[in-house]
């Protein structure tokens, strides 16, 4: 057991490094050996854990979502918050996260670019690593139609995709313009929370 133990923090650290390297130099820029020197290995050790450099960048995004969606699934499953607080406290803690990860998030999109010139499609794969997070959004939005805290006309679906849609606005500002202050976005997400809402929200984050 203590081998596997060990053999998953190597891959942690290796992990730690070579987001470090893919941010510093991009994800083109961004090759095996370099990710191996930045860990203090050798290529051949660094094979033992990942078959290339796009599993390992692969592996780094899928670390950084499974992050934000544990946090998502603890605010979502939380008995003193209401569903709509529930969904201004996601959506200010995913713009908040983007904001800390706005280095890794330029690699991100500079990688979905380039796939989509070779031919990939960049939508399908950002669907992949978010749609959990979209059907929790959605059972929110269900939940509080259930309590009647939210209209009965309400769509989940419509609602969490909009509500979505400005958090990939967030994302676009901090990624694409640079600005690092998002307040007036988390502010919408705020309005259209409350905008759905029977009852006004008990807390505002």
């Amino acid at each position: 057991m203590s081998v596997f133990v060990e053999h998953d923090k190597r891959r942690e650290e290796i992990l730690d490094k070579a987001l470090d390297v893919f941010v510093a130099e991009g994800y083109k820029d961004t090759t095996f050996q370099k990710i191996a020197e930045r860990c203090g290995i050798t290529r051949t050790i660094l094979y033992l854990y990942f078959s290339n450099k796009r599993e390992i960048f692969s592996a780094s995004i899928k670390r950084l979502m499974g992050r934000m969606e544990s946090r998502v699934r603890e605010i979502a499953s939380s008995e003193e918050l209401s569903s709509v607080d529930k969904l201004i406290a996601i959506g200010e803690m995913v713009v908040g996260e983007c904001v800390t990860e706005s280095k890794l998030l330029s690699v991100i999109l500079d990688y979905l670019l380039r796939l989509k010139l070779a031919g990939g499609d960049p939508d399908e794969r950002v669907r992949r690593r978010t749609i959990r997070m979209r059907h929790i959004l959605a059972l929110i939005i269900i939940e509080g139609k259930k309590r009647g805290e939210f209209s009965p006309r309400v769509s989940g679906k419509a609602m969490s995709e909009l509500f979505y849609a400005l958090i990939e606005a967030a994302i676009f500002r901090i990624t694409v313009l640079g600005k690092k202050d998002v307040s007036n976005l988390q502010e919408s997400l705020r309005i259209l929370a409350s905008s759905i809402s029977i009852e006004p929200p008990k807390t505002q984050s």
